[in-house]
């Protein structure tokens, strides 16, 4: 930090908390550990559906690109974690804490939309008999690319727009990672800002919450009439898994940014974070490869692809 007169500027940003104090190897070894789960499980995931001709499919192809956002999701903010858990120095610079937080809500939003969109994919695939006609490949590859195109775009002017703003401090943040809130919490200008922020968040989470939750209501129905009981297991099985990611993904946001001026004891604070930041990466791949009879075949594939030919051959 350094004074100017009577006023002090922020020059970076420092992480406090209890979860950094005293018996913060608790923390990082789990971490670590999960850390690495993720980022194997959903490279296994993003390989067998690419390696797997019978996968390319408009499905199989958002579960692959899904996992591939996951990867990165976590990069931009756990290997910070990770060395504030174990160094002395936990501090963050504003360009790096901008960062962090550009790319880690970019693709945040990048996965958001991606799970808006496959809920349509499901929506139209089980509600609509011209399915094949109206996703094609051209079609899935312009959604996922637009999703990521659109949710790095859009974050931008407000990245900027903070990166203008004057921080005088204080310069702690009481969390585990940059995030708009404890970093507004330093501008030195008018703070309602912070409210606005939130109220634009709620809208545009409350806004695919609802076209996510009517998709699978109308899913759900259609599944419900149909008439035999092996068709409706199979409906179910290939929107299950979504439904389960779109669940944790969205129960995590909706804790972390729809509570407005609610607050919460610090250790509950770090525990929402958490969650928020791996709860949903760390399922995913659990998720689409054990409940997924073709995802498993291709896993196999990925890893024992003479013993898998061998058993179809036999």
């Amino acid at each position: 930090m350094v004074r100017s007169n009577q006023t002090t500027t922020v020059t970076e940003f420092l992480f406090s908390g209890s979860q950094f104090e005293d018996g913060s190897l608790l923390f990082f070894i789990p971490l670590f550990f999960i850390c690495t789960f993720i980022v194997i499980g959903n490279l296994i995931v993003f390989f067998a559906v690419r390696m797997d001709t019978h996968l390319h499919n408009p499905m199989y192809n958002f579960i692959s690109i899904f996992s591939f956002l996951e990867i990165w999701y976590i990069t931009a903010t756990i290997p910070k974690m990770l060395s504030n858990f174990i160094s002395e120095q936990r501090t963050i610079s504003i360009i790096g804490c901008l960062l962090q937080m550009y790319f880690f809500h970019s693709l945040g939003n990048s996965e958001g939309i991606l799970l808006t969109t496959m809920a349509i994919d499901r929506y139209v695939a089980i509600c609509n008999l011209h399915y094949p006609t109206i996703m094609t490949s051209w079609l899935c590859t312009q959604l996922s690319t637009g999703s990521c195109i659109f949710a790095f775009l859009v974050l931008l002017p407000e990245i900027v727009w903070i990166s203008t703003l004057p921080f005088c401090g204080p310069n702690q943040i009481h969390q585990i990672f940059c995030d708009f809130e404890p970093v507004l919490c330093s501008d030195c200008t008018d703070t309602s800002m912070i409210l606005v922020e939130d109220v634009i968040h709620a809208i545009a989470i409350i806004f695919s919450v609802l076209i996510i939750a009517l998709s699978y209501i109308r899913i759900i129905t259609v599944i419900l009439g149909i008439p035999s009981a092996e068709g409706q297991q199979k409906a179910f099985s290939t929107s299950a898994p979504h439904l389960g990611v779109f669940l944790m993904f969205c129960g995590s946001v909706s804790l972390m940014y729809l509570r407005f001026s609610a607050t919460f004891p610090p250790i509950l604070d770090t525990a929402i974070a958490l969650m928020f930041a791996v709860l949903a990466p760390f399922f995913n791949p659990i998720i689409y490869s054990l409940r997924n009879k073709d995802m498993k075949i291709a896993i196999k594939k990925l890893f024992w692809p003479q013993k898998v030919f061998n058993a179809s051959a036999s």
